[in-house]
């Protein structure tokens, strides 16, 4: 039984992005709200009554009961459609509230009927009367606009108290029906709108973050782009005309035409320089920046991210090494399993470095410490400045990731204390 929960939470829940999982349990907690105010509100109590019932309103209480099961079936069914409607990704099917409408319709009158032959007492059956609003006015409130829900919503209340001043023509009976209509219908409208605004919130964000991600990839674009601009523009100008003015100095057998490409030469030279200088940028990683970057990133995430490191006196070559495993560390959080919490420490003790990176959640991952691309590239660096790299999972249920990059100083010159 165990076995096949895990593998349907991993297959339905963790590969799901965080908005999306809220949205499932949204609509997971419609599709029980609906059936547990039908279960109290109208089977348990009018089941119980139906015991000691006459045989008019046994012949009345059980298709009620039947007909409430059939509207639970039919707003499950119609919870998903409406909710995307709402979020504008799909149009609502032409007549979808037809059938919902109709079982509604069928189960006021059947209430009705109950109370026209005392089949139930006052409170049950006012209570059956709201559990057979709530299904269709959930997803109704969902659809339209809240004025047009409201309009109806009245109508609707008016007629059934009207309806029920017939069988029980007591004040506190009147009120008690207008106070119990007056609630399924505020509380379809508040917890079911309400739920749909906050995940249209949330899917906004959502895509906020995503616009804002590539407008930071494009930026940094052209921040690149400005960079070779500047390094290759005037020295490439300059190359071209040297070397024209070269041509035209060689034919006509001038000494001058060697000084011009050794000058070509020489700005040549300077320009691969001024390159590489530019793309080393982006090829080193600075252990420091890294380090606060992953804090601030695996924070804004919403992952506990505690750093302790002891960056002073390490050599550049190690701290650029360790700058892409931390790197590539948080990229590897962020992109796979379920972190909630992450821990990063740097020691440095007797003539090693040693950095750690643990996260939790990471059952997802099956078994990221393998054969990735990502980490195959950290081992390559490390083994540049003899360092070692080793990920696996540990832990108890094997549920954390923990990747240790171990760096001797004395190998790269220098050894700090």
């Amino acid at each position: 039984m165990v076995g096949p929960i895990r593998r349907w939470q991993q297959r339905h829940w963790r590969e799901r992005a965080k908005a999306d999982r809220v949205e499932l349990y949204t609509v997971v907690s419609w599709y029980v709200t609906t059936w547990f105010f039908t279960l109290c509100w109208l089977m348990l109590p009018l089941a119980a009554g139906l015991v000691r019932g006459r045989p008019a309103a046994l012949l009345l209480g059980i298709p009620l009961i039947l007909v409430a099961a059939l509207q639970c079936a039919a707003a499950n069914r119609l919870t998903r459609p409406a909710l995307d409607h709402y979020l504008g990704r799909s149009r609502l099917p032409a007549g979808a509230h037809r059938v919902p409408a109709v079982l509604m319709g069928l189960a006021v009158a059947l209430v009705l009927a109950l109370a026209a032959v005392r089949g139930a007492d006052g409170p049950t059956i006012r209570l059956a009367l709201g559990a057979a609003v709530l299904p269709f006015g959930m997803l109704y409130g969902v659809t339209v606009p809240v004025r047009v829900y409201l309009r109806y919503a009245a109508l609707l209340a008016a007629l059934l108290v009207a309806a029920l001043w017939f069988a029980d023509r007591s004040v506190a009976g009147l009120l008690g029906t207008a106070l119990v209509t007056a609630f399924m219908t505020m509380f379809a409208l508040l917890a079911y709108r309400c739920g749909s605004w906050t995940l249209s919130v949330l899917w906004e964000a959502e895509r906020a973050r995503e616009v804002q991600a590539r407008l930071a990839v494009a930026e940094e674009r052209l921040r690149f782009g400005r960079d070779l601009h500047d390094v290759l523009g005037r020295n490439l100008s300059v190359i071209s005309l040297k070397s024209e003015l070269a041509v035209q100095l060689a034919r006509r057998g001038r000494p001058e035409a060697v000084e011009q490409m050794i000058e070509v030469q020489r700005i040549a030279q300077e320009t691969q320089r001024e390159v590489r200088a530019v793309v080393r940028g982006y090829r080193e990683a600075d252990l420091g920046a890294e380090l606060a970057g992953a804090q601030g990133v695996l924070a804004a995430a919403g992952i506990d991210c505690e750093v302790r490191a002891e960056t002073g006196g390490l050599p550049a070559e190690v701290r650029s090494a360790l700058g892409w495993v931390v790197r590539e560390a948080a990229t590897n959080v962020l992109r796979h399993g379920d972190a909630s919490m992450c821990r990063v420490g740097l020691t440095v003790c007797e003539g090693r470095a040693v950095l750690t990176v643990e996260n939790d959640g990471a059952a997802a991952a099956g078994g990221g410490g393998g054969g990735g691309s990502g980490l195959a590239g950290l081992r390559e660096r490390l083994a540049a400045v003899g360092g070692t790299l080793e990920a696996d999972h540990v832990g108890p249920g094997r549920d954390r990731f923990r990747l240790v990059a171990d760096i001797p100083l004395t190998t790269v010159g220098g050894v700090t204390s």
